[in-house]
């Protein structure tokens, strides 16, 4: 519970300073301007008076309880005072200075003193190294930030303090209003997953935004988010996604940043918006903040412009969305209110002299027709417009039921218009992709709210057959797995696997092939070569006796002239598969997140194109068809482009038995399967190849 942290009746700033310009004077300050009510102890070992109030030489000195206590002196007097602190018996400590953790291994020794002395207090921290804490429903402003913001619903968190106050700014700027600011810093104990707890039960937060650099627990992180992402949106901003951004962040928080990929199978899997971009985080928050999720992806385009809802429309079509045609009879409709120089269609073109009554005739109709899910109302700046007064004709007809999104273009004419556009608690952006951006963050959220409940199927396995492979390997040191054992594995799973035999000589590769029939496919097994085909390991349709022979040799003797130090333990000899579409499944375990599955088409698709998918397991059937409709490739799957279609389902159900199979067993680190060969519907998926890395030890991250 941050109960004392959010709502705390006292509060204590040791530090406190007379001295403009700095931190103890600052949080002061801002303490006294926010109009909290209840009693605030500034102490400091000079005494006197600061902004009327008695100063403390010493927190104990005050005879009363303190629930809250922000620290404001060096970081080596820190630990000194949090003591002091933990004998008021405070129920909360911020600290917001810096020179901890994030400065090196003094600063770390002297964070984790801090957080020992807290935890042995049963006290909560926030920071150390962050803003403090802002709630406006309390007129508590117990940070140093120079603004103090407008109440509102949007809630914000962040690891970067200066990030806070930017936030805050721009919440303003766009009337948006703020309930509760925390800058988490350092979060040697208070992290972003106690911030998400709170926020989702806080009935005075609407949206919830947020800045991350990185995610302390991933498995709390996700049901945190989950749960928060099932009452109010939650939009996220990631940063350190590239090599240099990661650096930075560790140089800023001293941590270590996980792999993107991962951050956005586990941002997808807990309903969170990601922005990849500050800019975008704001668009987003906005239009979820002032506007109703849409129940679909159709969208209607009013303009003045022709080339504006062209624009437009392309942003629209890019985002997935649909820019959906008029019937014959809403044309109808339109034409009678609308000006006879308009050209309707979608997008509907009101011309250059349009009034402000025909946009909101046309948004009238177009809610009451109900054959769209969100309007975009674009204008551009010319002679005859009105902006200032077509804001108002919007926001007096828009509806509750239907998102309206405006894009007003242009520079210092369109200005004040904006201006109206905030005070009306209408979404505006500078150009119609931004627009767009946010109406498909908006469409994407609420397709996550309206998801089916969860259900994981579980299969009728062979656990017993894996548990003992992978006892025999972990005992031996062996933890990569050839194809041999990765195959077993996945058939005591449930997988194809096409006859096969691992043979020791080319005798006994003839003698086995003519026993399951030919073609055959032959594979060199050996734990020291991973990718056998550029060693000339590999030989399909084989068709005879002696071309086994010859293969058998041939591949021995290629082996040992480019990997001469390889043990190789014999020649795989495997009925061939029937051609079909060669697709990759695999997983890959994540240390924050656990396992996280990968799907994508074989071949230049993920060579080339890097058109691969991520999400983490345990995954339902629903969610393994979605990643296959996320990948940009998903139309080969369906049939198109001259191609058969191919079954759809097996390769769901193909995802969701890595997801048991990894799940059951956290000691596999790595699993590929590359190809498995897809037919039409009915044929069931071969894993031509596969292959499996086992960790020495293993975490136990399983979710539910």
């Amino acid at each position: 519970m941050l109960d004392k942290l959010f709502s705390p009746e006292s509060i204590a700033v040791i530090g406190a300073s007379k001295t403009v310009g700095k931190v103890g004077y600052d949080t002061m300050s801002n303490l006294v301007r926010s109009g909290f009510a209840g009693p605030i102890i500034p102490v400091n070992s000079a005494g006197g008076e600061l902004f009327g109030l008695k100063v403390y030489p010493q927190i104990a000195e005050y005879p009363d309880p303190v629930d809250l206590v922000v620290i404001a002196v060096p970081a080596d007097m820190v630990p000194a005072a949090a003591r002091e602190a933990v004998k008021k018996k405070a129920g909360a400590i911020v600290v917001v200075a810096s020179g901890f953790k994030e400065t090196g291994d003094v600063g770390k020794a002297l964070e984790a003193e801090l957080t020992e002395i807290c935890r042995r207090g049963g006290v909560r921290l926030l920071g150390p190294n962050c803003l403090g804490i802002i709630n406006t429903a309390i007129k508590l402003n117990a940070s140093f930030s120079k603004r103090i913001p407008q109440a509102g619903h949007l809630s914000i968190f962040s690891q970067s303090g200066a990030l806070c106050t930017a936030m805050m700014d721009i919440a303003d700027e766009r009337e948006l209003g703020v309930s509760k600011s925390i800058s988490i810093g350092n979060k040697a104990d208070i992290t972003e997953v106690d911030v998400l707890e709170a926020l989702a039960n806080d009935d005075e937060t609407k949206v919830i935004v947020g800045y991350l650099e990185d995610i302390s627990d991933g498995d709390r992180f996700v049901k945190a988010a989950e749960e928060a992402s099932s009452q109010k949106p939650v939009v996220v901003l990631k940063s350190g996604t590239t090599l240099a951004g990661s650096r930075a962040a560790a140089n800023h928080t001293g941590v270590l940043v996980g792999k993107d990929t991962a951050y956005g199978a586990a941002f997808k899997r807990a309903g969170i918006c990601r922005a990849d971009s500050f800019e975008a985080l704001f668009d987003y928050a906005t239009a979820l903040a002032l506007q109703p999720t849409p129940k679909g992806d159709r969208v209607l385009i009013i303009t003045n412009s022709g080339g504006s809802g062209t624009m437009a429309a392309d942003a629209v079509e890019k985002s997935g969305m649909s820019v959906v045609g008029l019937s014959d009879s809403l044309q109808q409709k339109f034409k009678k209110v609308l000006p006879s120089n308009a050209f309707i269609a979608n997008p509907i073109d009101l011309s250059n002299d349009a009034e402000p009554k025909h946009y909101s005739a046309a948004i009238d109709i177009a809610v009451a027709d109900g054959s769209f899910d969100a309007i975009l109302v674009v204008l551009a700046p010319q002679y005859m417009s009105q902006p200032a007064p077509t804001v108002r004709a919007i926001v007096a007809h828009m509806d509750e039921s239907m998102p309206v999104l405006a894009s007003f273009l242009g520079g210092s004419d369109i200005m004040p218009s904006r201006k109206e556009l905030a005070a009306a608690g209408l979404p505006f952006y500078d150009s119609p992709e931004r627009a767009v951006g946010a109406l498909k963050a908006m469409y994407e959220y609420g397709v996550w709210r309206r998801r089916p409940a969860r259900q994981v199927v579980r299969f009728p396995v062979n656990r017993r057959r894996v548990e003992r492979i992978i006892t025999r390997r972990q005992r031996t040191g062996r933890l990569r797995l050839d194809e041999v054992k990765s195959k077993d594995i996945l058939k005591a799973y449930g997988f194809h696997i096409m006859e096969g035999r691992l043979t020791s000589s080319p005798e006994e590769a003839v003698e086995y092939a003519r026993f399951i029939g030919f073609p055959v496919a032959m594979k060199v097994v050996s734990p020291h070569i991973v990718h056998k085909s550029d060693l000339g390991g590999v030989r399909l349709n084989i068709g005879s006796s002696q071309e086994v022979a010859d293969a058998y040799d041939l591949m021995m003797l290629r082996i040992r002239k480019h990997a001469p130090m390889a043990r190789v333990e014999g020649i795989y000899v495997e009925k061939m598969a029937e051609k079909g579409l060669e697709v990759i499944i695999g997983m890959t375990r994540d240390p924050q997140f656990g396992p996280m599955l990968m799907f994508g088409l074989g071949g230049i698709f993920v060579e080339v194109m890097k058109d691969v998918t991520f999400h983490l397991a345990p995954i339902t059937e629903e969610e393994a068809v979605q990643m296959l409709k996320s990948t940009r490739s998903y139309q080969l799957l369906e049939g198109k482009r001259g191609l058969k279609e191919v079954d759809i389902k097996a390769i769901a159900v193909s995802l969701q038995r890595i997801s048991q199979l990894t799940t059951d067993f956290p000691q596999i680190k790595e699993l590929d399967i590359n190809p498995l060969i897809v037919g039409e519907m009915g044929n069931e998926p071969v894993v031509a190849d596969a292959r499996m890395t086992f960790a020495q030890t293993y975490c136990s991250i399983v979710r539910k």
